[in-house]
C-alpha cells in the first residue's frame, strides 16, 4: 500500500497537466521586452517616486547603492523577467539602538512604500530598490546613515529567486523554465515531495492522494473559499473512538496552519511534511499512534491560495491575499492583521499599498473571515474543542505567544504559555542539535540593550515597532476562541535567506517543527514537562521515529551546500527576562 501511495505520488509530480511556472525568461532586445538587465518600475513605483522627490526636493537621477554590480549572471542563474522585476532590488538590515531611530526607521518605511521583511532584536530587514537608497537614508537621522549592512545585493535576490523554484531536468533548457519538479534520488524516496516547494497544482492532488490512501485516519476537507473562488484545502488526521456505549466528548483537536503570507513558502511546506510524517506513521510508532487516538490534527498549508499562486506565476515575494482594495494597483489585505480582536487598521487604512495593510474594516480579509467562520463553527456545532493552534510562518527562528497586539496586557495564562514556549523551543533544538529558536512574547519587536544607572544591570528597552502587531490569528485564536495552547512560530533562518529559504532545508525544518508537534501533544496529554540535558534529548529521540535518518542537519544549508553557523544560546536574555518578571 505504502509503496503504491508513492508511485501516484511520482505520477502526481510528472503530470503533463502540472504547468503552473517560474516567472518565464524574456528574450533580450526583441520589441516590447525590457532588456535582460534593465529595471523596469511598476506604475506605483514610478508615481510615488515621483510625488516623494516632489515632496522633498530629490533629483530625478539618484546614485545607485555603492557596491552594486552589474555583471551578467551565467546560464544557471536568472534571466528575463526576473531581472527585470527584482535585479536592482536588495536586502539591507539596519541595527537601531533608540526609540527615536526606530520611530524615524517606521515612518520613512511607511513614506516610501518599502517591504520591511523583518524586525527583531535591534535589527530591521527591509527590500528595497537600490536607487530608492539614497532616499532612505535622507529620511533618516544621522545615527542610521552608517549603521546598515547589505543582507542581499549584486544579484544576490534574483538568484535566490531563481534558486527556490524548482530545478528543471538536466535535458531542460534553461530558457525554459516551465514547471517540472525533478526526481532527484535521495537517502529515503518517501521524502521525494519535499525535494522542491511545490505549487498549489501539486499539492491538492497530493493531499487528496493522502486521503485516498490512508482512509482509516485521513480526511480532505476545506476550511473556507479564497476571494478568487479557491478552495483552502486541508488534511484533518485522527483515529475516533468506535465505543457508542459512551457519551461522545468534544473532540480535542489541534490546528497547524501555513501560508497567510504568499511568499513563506517554507511555512507551506513545513505543514505538509507533519502531517505526512504522522499520517505514515500512524500504527507504527507508539508515541504518534497514540496522539492520533487522543487528539484530531486539522493540517492547513496554505490559507492565502490565491496570493500562493500569484507567488509561483507572477511576484515570488508577494505577501498578502489578492482582492482589490479602494487604490486599483494596489490589491490585497495582510490576512494576519484583518482579524477583530484589537484590529489596528487605522494605521495602514490610507496606505493599501502596505505591505501590513488590515483592511478598512475587521475581517475584510476573506479568507481569514472564512476560515474564523469555519474554526467557530466547529466548536459551536461539531463537537469539537481547538487545543492547540501552531501559525507557521517565516523567518527569524522564534516561539511567540499571546498577546501580539500589545505588551502591556499580560494574558492569563502567561505562566503556562512560557513553559510550554519553552518546551516548543528546546524540543526542536535537542532532539538533533537543531536550530536554537527564540522565545518571547508576539509582541515584542525591536527592544535595546541599555544600564540601570542605580545597579549597572542590563535591562531590555522595547523600542517603537516597525508595524502593528493588532489583528493578528495568534491572539483572535487565543482570546476569542479560547485556545489555551495558541502560538507563532517563526521558521528558519534569521536574515541570511529570509523568505527565500533553499530547499535544502525543507526536511531539516519540517523535523524541527515535527518535534514541537510531538511534544505539544505529549504535553497536554501529561507525558512531558519542562526537562533538561539529557533527559529531554532522550525523549525527543524517542518519539520522533525520523530521528536517526537526519541526526546530521544542525546547520542552516545553502544552495551549494554550503552552512550557516547560528548561535546557540539555551536561554537568550529574553526568556531570562521573562522569567525574572515572573518571580517579581
Amino acid at each position: 500500500m505504502r509503496q503504491l501511495s508513492f508511485a501516484l505520488a511520482t505520477l502526481i509530480l510528472l503530470g503533463s497537466s502540472l504547468t503552473t511556472a517560474a516567472p518565464p525568461a524574456t528574450q533580450c532586445g526583441l520589441p516590447f521586452h525590457a532588456p535582460c538587465h534593465e529595471h523596469v518600475p511598476r506604475p506605483w513605483r514610478r508615481l510615488s517616486d515621483a510625488i516623494i522627490r516632489k515632496v522633498w526636493g530629490l533629483p530625478v537621477k539618484q546614485h545607485a547603492f555603492p557596491g552594486a554590480g552589474d555583471e551578467p549572471v551565467g546560464a544557471s542563474g536568472p534571466t528575463g523577467k526576473l531581472l527585470a522585476r527584482y535585479g536592482q532590488d536588495i536586502v539591507m538590515r539596519f541595527t537601531i539602538h533608540t526609540a527615536e531611530e526606530a520611530s524615524a526607521l517606521a515612518a520613512a518605511t511607511d513614506v516610501l512604500f518599502l517591504d520591511v521583511w523583518e524586525f527583531n532584536d535591534n535589527w530591521v530587514d527591509i527590500r528595497l530598490s537600490k536607487d530608492v537608497v539614497p532616499s532612505l537614508l535622507g529620511l533618516l537621522p544621522a545615527s542610521l546613515q552608517t549603521s546598515h549592512v547589505a543582507l542581499m545585493q549584486d544579484l544576490d535576490l534574483a538568484q535566490a529567486i531563481f534558486d527556490s523554484y524548482p530545478s528543471p531536468p538536466s535535458t531542460q533548457s534553461h530558457g525554459d523554465r516551465s514547471f517540472t519538479p525533478t526526481l532527484r534520488t535521495s537517502s529515503s524516496a518517501e521524502n521525494i515531495f519535499f525535494q522542491d516547494y511545490q505549487p498549489l497544482s501539486v499539492i491538492t492532488p497530493w493531499m487528496n492522494l493522502m486521503a485516498s490512501m490512508f482512509t482509516t485516519h485521513v480526511r480532505r476537507i476545506n476550511v473556507g473559499i479564497s476571494y478568487e473562488g479557491r478552495d483552502i484545502p486541508a488534511l484533518r488526521v485522527g483515529v475516533h473512538p468506535t465505543n457508542n456505549d459512551e457519551p461522545s466528548q468534544p473532540r480535542k483537536t489541534i490546528l497547524l496552519t501555513g501560508g497567510s503570507h504568499a511568499r513563506e513558502w517554507i511555512s507551506t511546506s513545513t505543514v505538509n511534511y507533519v502531517a505526512w510524517s504522522l499520517i505514515t506513521s500512524y500504527g507504527k510508532y507508539p508515541t504518534i499512534t497514540r496522539l492520533l487516538e487522543s487528539f484530531d490534527f486539522i493540517f492547513v498549508p496554505t490559507l492565502n491560495p490565491d496570493g500562493y499562486v500569484y507567488s509561483w506565476e507572477t511576484d515570488r515575494l508577494w505577501r498578502k491575499n489578492r482582492q482589490p482594495t479602494s487604490l486599483r494597483f494596489c490589491r490585497g489585505v495582510d490576512l494576519d492583521r484583518t482579524y477583530p480582536f484589537q484590529w489596528d487598521g487605522a494605521s495602514t487604512q490610507g496606505n493599501p499599498c502596505s505591505e501590513s495593510f488590515a483592511g478598512d474594516a475587521p475581517f475584510d480579509g476573506v479568507e481569514a473571515k472564512r476560515f474564523a467562520d469555519w474554526a467557530r463553527n466547529e466548536t459551536e456545532n461539531n463537537n469539537v474543542n481547538i487545543v492547540g493552534f501552531l501559525d507557521l510562518h517565516s523567518y527569524s527562528q522564534q516561539v511567540l505567544y499571546p498577546y501580539s497586539y500589545t505588551c502591556h496586557a499580560e494574558p492569563p495564562t502567561l505562566e503556562d504559555l512560557e513553559e510550554l514556549a519553552h518546551g516548543l523551543a528546546k524540543a526542536i533544538r535537542v532532539s538533533r542539535k537543531g536550530q536554537p529558536y527564540k522565545v518571547t512574547s508576539a509582541c515584542e519587536g525591536n527592544v535595546a540593550i541599555t544600564k540601570n544607572p542605580k545597579d549597572g544591570k542590563e535591562e531590555r528597552v522595547h523600542l517603537p515597532r516597525i508595524e502593528s502587531g493588532g489583528g493578528s490569528a495568534l491572539d483572535w485564536f487565543y482570546h476569542e476562541l479560547r485556545v489555551k495552547h495558541a502560538y507563532q512560530i517563526k521558521l528558519r533562518d534569521t536574515g541570511s535567506y529570509g523568505f527565500l529559504l533553499p530547499k535544502e532545508n525543507i526536511v531539516p525544518t519540517g523535523i524541527e517543527v515535527l518535534d514541537a508537534v510531538l511534544y505539544l501533544g505529549r504535553y497536554m496529554l501529561g507525558e512531558v514537562g519542562m526537562m533538561e540535558g539529557e533527559a529531554a534529548e532522550k525523549e525527543a529521540e524517542e518519539a520522533n521515529p525520523f530521528t536517526q535518518a537526519h541526526s546530521e542537519d544542525t546547520h542552516i544549508v545553502g544552495p551549494q551546500n554550503e552552512t550557516v553557523e547560528e548561535e546557540v544560546d539555551d536561554e537568550d536574555e529574553s526568556s531570562r527576562e521573562l522569567r525574572r518578571r515572573r518571580k517579581r
